[in-house]
């Protein structure tokens, strides 16, 4: 009789670009690098972090964020929890410092909550969740276009000179690495847009590969500072309570504050995932830049809040799939066929439980 090999749980999709990402960790913490290695793996990772948003910048349609202003309401939604909601309840969470939180833990918490929210992973739970796929493809793109700006001006506003000292000198950096690659994709669209979607899986390493660099500088920065004698596994274990709090007060915000504001079942799947939801992708460079030699600390609560989110978001996606609205046809609105309208942003494919790392990182 043949012994079977333990299975994780179908609906407990943990994501294996994660585990290239804490592997990614902990080769820095073992291989730290320094002096002029770490001189080399700096510009690298800059030039990671210019090409990284560049690619966004030539991947986000802006014809089809425009197409969605007629559901103004939704998206006006969105964007209010993203950089509304969130903000202020990270701002809330200040009094958890420093009994529960250390300083830096806190500032990568709130960091967390000024992230844009994700594109690919808000498609995919909305589509196996009956929802408004459409809504959830434009409130995706909108957020992003939006955090290019609204984050960087956010921290420089809630954090001031916590974390990595935020200056005009700081700003200047994310306009030059972010904002002006992000627009020089956008600008070449049209020229590059064919080659990107021919070579898509490629690129997707590319993509994967950059944030696995600035990474590996980041805690290599942060292990040559000695930042991590800081942290606790008490510490560590208090902020995945605190992140687990937010992930589901920002759940039932968006679920049944949608109702409240007369949005149908179909929108409010739409609004919840991608109103609860925070990018890796664009976080990860944005922490670089903001931060510095304190930016290995200041991404943990993001790490951390990507993988949860994915966890819960599973769940309730299938649980929403189940439990939908009698009266609504064998699919919810917008989802025949809807999954397709995104495909040059989605990956194309029809979207699964458990999203490819390409289509949960951003």
């Amino acid at each position: 009789m043949s012994r079977r090999t333990p299975q994780l749980p179908s609906w407990l999709p943990i994501d294996p670009y994660i585990m290239a990402l804490l592997g990614t960790v902990g080769l820095a913490a073992l291989l730290p690098a320094s002096g002029g290695a770490a001189d080399v793996v700096g510009g690298a990772s800059t030039g990671a972090v210019a090409l990284l948003f560049f690619l966004y910048g030539a991947r986000l349609s802006t014809r089809e964020a425009l197409d969605g202003l007629k559901h103004w309401r939704l998206h006006l939604t969105v964007l209010a929890a993203t950089f509304v909601v969130f903000p202020l309840l990270g701002l809330a969470a200040k009094g958890l410092e420093p009994a529960v939180l250390t300083p830096q833990l806190y500032s990568g918490l709130l960091f967390l909550c000024l992230v844009p929210s994700t594109i690919q992973s808000s498609i995919a739970f909305t589509s196996l969740a009956r929802g408004n796929v459409p809504a959830a493809i434009c409130a995706g793109s909108f957020s992003s276009l939006a955090g290019i700006l609204l984050t960087p001006l956010l921290a420089a506003l809630l954090l001031g000179g916590s974390g990595g000292g935020f200056s005009a000198d700081s700003l200047l950096k994310i306009v030059l690495q972010l904002l002006v690659p992000f627009l020089a994709g956008q600008l070449l669209r049209r020229g590059v847009g064919g080659f990107l979607a021919r070579h898509r899986k490629a690129l997707g390493h590319v993509d994967r590969g950059s944030i696995l660099l600035v990474v590996y500088t980041a805690f290599s920065e942060g292990m040559v500072a000695g930042v991590w004698h800081q942290v606790t596994p008490v510490r560590l274990g208090a902020l995945l309570g605190v992140e687990a709090l937010l992930l589901a007060a920002m759940l039932a915000l968006t679920w049944y504050g949608s109702k409240r504001l007369g949005f149908g079942r179909e929108d409010r799947i739409a609004i919840q995932f991608a109103g609860s939801k925070k990018s890796l992708a664009a976080g990860l460079p944005m922490a670089t830049v903001l931060f510095g030699a304190q930016a290995s600390l200041a991404v943990v609560p993001l790490m951390l809040f990507h993988q949860m989110q994915l966890m819960v978001c599973a769940v309730i996606a299938k649980r929403r799939a189940r439990d939908r609205d009698p009266r609504a046809g064998e699919f919810g609105a917008g989802e025949s066929g809807a999954g397709d309208s995104g495909a040059g942003e989605a990956g194309g494919a029809p979207m699964p439980m458990s999203p490819a790392p390409d289509k949960i990182t951003r």
